[in-house]
């Protein structure tokens, strides 16, 4: 089923994609953008708003990961965004409750769209995902190829970090040892914690080190901690990007 917002910026639909021999299901949602307007990335830098997936209403769902293909970055007034122009296929893998059964996916989708100026759009959209449907939605596949490298895949080495208190909040350094991803190399820092505001990251590179700094802050203005485990950062380079999951005391 398919659902469209106002004047017709942007069309959602739930793609039914295939069961796995596992038992979890490949399934994913499908947004097609008007001419000249963009949605964001699950980080969408200062310049975005931040997409939420919400599934109340779900039926046989367990657990859903959600698999965002690698962003583009945008030069908003200096003020740097990511996310897509167009279209964007965003994967889901889906657990069931109960194997062997059909599952009901109620999507609630709060996202901001953007041209002259940014909207925010609420789209609501449902589908079964069929238990006997074991054949390759080919652009879902395509969609899984466009996710950012994992570290090893990468040839990421090491990411060694600092953490130390800035006047309002936290400031978190690291030097990640890697190959280049190409051309200038754009870094996002991300934390657990929905309610913490990291800054737009600069990021440059000495040789085979990249070095990522940034700093974070409580929406609330509250003290906080940062887990070193919890800090993922996403390498996005000319050739490839790369998402990277904790990092080591530096």
């Amino acid at each position: 089923m398919r659902a469209q917002n106002y004047e017709d910026a942007i069309t959602a639909e739930l793609l039914p994609g295939w069961r796995q021999a596992d038992g979890s299901h490949v399934a994913a949602v499908r947004m097609v953008l008007k001419e000249g307007w963009k949605t964001y990335w699950r980080a969408p830098g200062d310049g975005g708003i931040p997409p939420q997936l919400r599934w109340a209403g779900s039926r046989n769902m367990q657990q859903i990961e959600v698999i965002w293909p690698t962003p583009t970055v945008f030069d908003q007034n200096g003020l740097q965004s990511l996310g897509y122009l167009q279209e964007v296929v965003v994967p889901l893998i889906v657990a069931p409750t109960r194997a062997g059964r059909d599952i009901s996916l109620n999507a609630r989708l709060d996202i901001g769209v953007c041209k002259e100026i940014c909207v925010p759009e609420t789209l609501r959209i449902k589908a079964r995902l069929p238990e006997e449907n074991t054949k390759i939605d080919p652009m879902i596949a395509a969609a899984l190829a466009e996710r950012p490298y994992s570290a090893q895949e990468a040839g990421v080495q090491r990411v060694a970090c600092k953490i130390s208190a800035n006047p309002e909040g936290l400031s978190v350094s690291a030097d990640i040892q890697m190959p280049s991803a190409g051309g200038r190399e754009f870094a996002v820092i991300e934390t657990d914690n929905p309610e913490l505001w990291v800054a737009q990251a600069d990021a440059n590179r000495r040789g085979a080190t990249l070095s990522v700094s940034s700093d974070v802050y409580h929406v609330e203005d509250q003290p906080f901690l940062l887990s070193r485990d919890a800090l993922r950062f996403t390498v996005l380079g000319q050739n490839y990007a790369v998402d990277i999951h904790g990092c080591q005391a530096g």
